[in-house]
């Protein structure tokens, strides 16, 4: 079931959002060659909690025996999502970085991502990095109150075909609120067993596109966590917490 948030609540979550945003925007300034990727998930940790947050992936998936250990998700080049970070992978020059980062705030959860260059990358993965924002956008510009979530899927599945890249089926962006995963489950591409969920004011999803350079096709790592693509070459993640409303969706995370 679809949870429609109160006004009181969907304050809570634009302020939670808003502060995920900060410590995002700040974890990015600190993205260059020769950092490893705990050093950054210790540092997000630390800005969420000097903030008043809780982080929303560390310990997630408890319940399975094999909870997500970290803050951040740290994903490098070919690994889509769900990265974990280490002190053994040192971004490099050329690399691009996925961070994708949570929150708890006042008993609400936020979520959002970014792709980032790591220093000068090739002109193949800042186009990569560039239409897997712009599908986003392209995506979001029919969500209103009375219309259908499908359009969205459509919408990004195009834009990224017409660019000649290819959208992650495996994975999808989903509703969100008190917990971090709610109903819906929101594919980035037309799926026709897809249910035509129609939209609401106070609906809130986290929407995430992925896009891949080469197929679509996924491998899920040996840690049970990390996705990759199966012929090994690029991924870019975007996504942002959005609240729906009788006009333009609102992009809480920005």
């Amino acid at each position: 079931m679809i949870t429609i948030k109160s006004k009181n609540e969907i304050e809570i979550m634009r302020n939670g959002c808003k502060i995920l945003a900060e410590v995002l925007a700040e974890v990015g300034k600190n993205i260059s060659p020769g950092k490893n990727t705990m050093e950054l998930d210790k540092l997000a940790e630390e800005l969420i909690l000097m903030r008043g947050g809780k982080p929303a992936f560390k310990n997630y998936g408890g319940e399975t025996g094999n909870p997500f250990p970290a803050t951040i998700c740290a994903s490098v080049n070919d690994e889509i999502v769900h990265g974990i970070p280490t002190e053994k992978i040192i971004l490099k020059e050329g690399d691009i970085f996925k961070v994708d980062i949570g929150m708890i705030y006042d008993g609400y959860c936020s979520d959002m991502a970014r792709t980032y260059a790591v220093g000068k990358i090739s002109s193949e993965a800042q186009k990569l990095i560039e239409v897997t924002e712009q599908c986003f956008w392209e995506g979001i510009k029919s969500l209103s109150a009375g219309g259908k979530l499908s359009d969205y899927s459509k919408a990004v599945q195009k834009y990224v075909e017409k660019n000649r890249f290819s959208v992650v089926r495996d994975l999808g962006g989903h509703g969100i609120g008190k917990k971090l995963h709610e109903d819906p489950y929101i594919p980035n591409f037309w799926n026709r067993s897809q249910k035509e969920e129609k939209l609401e004011t106070g609906m809130t999803f986290a929407l995430e596109p992925m896009v891949n350079i080469g197929r679509f096709e996924t491998i899920l790592g040996h840690d049970g966590w990390v996705f990759k693509t199966l012929d090994k070459k690029l991924s870019a993640h975007y996504e942002n917490t959005v609240l729906i409303t009788d006009g333009e969706p609102e992009v809480l995370t920005q």
